[in-house]
């Protein structure tokens, strides 16, 4: 059986890391996705959940509320990070 070239996109930084962990695994970039591809065919679908974390809606509420503040230029700011610290112990 012939082969085939499969191309995929990602950032630089993306790859180097992948490729770092791999390489830290014994195996390069090609056989971790090969080993993806062969796990799929086995479970016939991702070999994974694919689900939103259980804290999803109340992250998004946060964000909100931080774009908010931001917008209406409520809150606070700190020159430091010692300087959050301090106002946080208040």
């Amino acid at each position: 059986m012939g082969s085939c070239v499969v191309q995929v996109r990602v950032d630089e930084k993306t790859k180097r890391k992948l490729d770092k962990l791999f390489d830290d695994l014994g195996f390069d970039t090609p056989t971790a996705v090969r080993m993806f591809f062969a796990q799929v065919l086995k479970f016939h679908g991702l070999p994974f959940a694919v689900k939103q974390p259980d804290n999803y809606a109340e992250t998004l509420e946060a964000m909100d509320e931080i774009e908010e503040h931001i917008k209406s230029k409520k809150g606070k700011t700190f020159k430091t990070v010692n300087d959050l610290f301090e106002d946080l112990e208040k």
